[in-house]
């Protein structure tokens, strides 16, 4: 089996990358030039550089690879210029799909995001037949992964062989940006954690979020989608469960939800208005907050034969990673 993996340099796609080496496939990364290769560094594997924007480049990535595993996305929950982060996460979706047409690919896993999922304010945990449209979405990031997903289900409808697979929140080593639930973590180890707001999302270990990829090429329906989940924890039973884990004081005090929008408010204007600089909180990330980001993989439990372990190994591993590293 000879596979495309676009976004392997990234913290899940690295992920996906070495658990289909584990199952012997020979791999081709889709790689831009100005990509960290940290992640890759050690892998067997084909590079071809291209670009999600670029079309002819992802065109030379494809031929002669009978599957794709499309896991590369603009992940940012703040952006200068949206238009950016559309191009990359539908349009680029959506010029994948068109060169596997072109060339034939026998079945491509589209990953995209619990983050398209309808989450209630009450906390009750959603699946995928939970009600949910573009309308529901907040941010640059959310609304451009549920247009992509419905690209990949159009696809689908038109006699393609597409599976959907959407990672809640993944955790673990190599998480080289690192993501905004990296950063958590990150903020944790250095201390800057004196409060915590009352919210929750579901965790994963990201080693394995990437074998319920391959889960899904073997045993995934064509057109559906599957939440890879794990626990499904408050902020603050994750950082009790980091606290046991370092040894480092967790908060106590609980802050109300108007000073996570309000902080998000001055360092959007601030860092990212003024600055131009990436800010480390965000209005979008508030709103997102309000909601507890619980689900239930019980799908993905019955069709691809999923079970839901413990974050706790994640977690230990992500931190002795990053302070191995040096980002604490």
């Amino acid at each position: 089996m000879k596979v495309l993996v676009t976004g392997a340099t990234g913290f899940l796609g690295s992920h996906v990358a070495r658990a289909l080496l584990a199952t012997g496939a020979e791999l081709r990364l889709l790689v831009r030039s100005s990509s960290d290769l940290r992640n890759i560094q050690s892998l067997n594997a084909d590079r071809v550089v291209g670009d999600l924007r670029d079309p002819a480049s992802i065109e030379r990535a494809v031929e002669g690879c009978d599957t794709v595993f499309h896991v590369a996305a603009d992940y940012r929950l703040w952006v200068r210029d949206p238009e950016q982060m559309y191009r990359s996460n539908v349009e680029g979706t959506r010029a994948v799909l068109q060169a596997a047409r072109k060339q034939s690919v026998r079945r491509v896993v589209h990953t995209s995001s619990v983050a398209t999922m309808g989450f209630r304010s009450d906390g009750t945990s959603v699946d995928e037949a939970s009600p949910v449209g573009l309308e529901n979405m907040i941010g640059p990031y959310k609304r451009s992964k549920f247009m992509a997903e419905q690209v990949a289900f159009e696809a689908a409808r038109d006699g393609m062989h597409v599976v959907v697979v959407n990672p809640t929140t993944p955790i673990g080593e190599y998480d080289i940006k690192p993501t905004p639930t990296g950063r958590i973590i990150v903020d944790f180890l250095k201390r800057k954690f004196p409060a915590y707001v009352e919210t929750g999302l579901n965790l994963v270990d990201a080693t394995e979020c990437a074998r319920g990829h391959v889960m899904a090429l073997e045993k995934g329906r064509s057109g559906e989608r599957y939440i890879l989940g794990g626990e499904n924890l408050t902020l603050k039973q994750i950082l009790d469960k980091l606290a046991v884990i370092t040894g480092l004081p967790s908060p106590t005090v609980k802050l109300p939800y108007f000073f996570a929008f309000a902080a998000g408010f001055v360092d959007e204007m601030v860092t990212g208005r003024l600055l131009g600089r990436e800010p480390r909180a965000t209005i979008d990330a508030a709103r997102m907050g309000k909601k507890l980001m619980f689900v239930s993989s019980a799908k993905a439990e019955r069709e691809l034969g999923w079970k839901i372990v413990s974050v706790d190994g994640a977690l230990q591993r992500a931190a002795k990673w990053f302070q191995a590293n040096g980002y604490a």
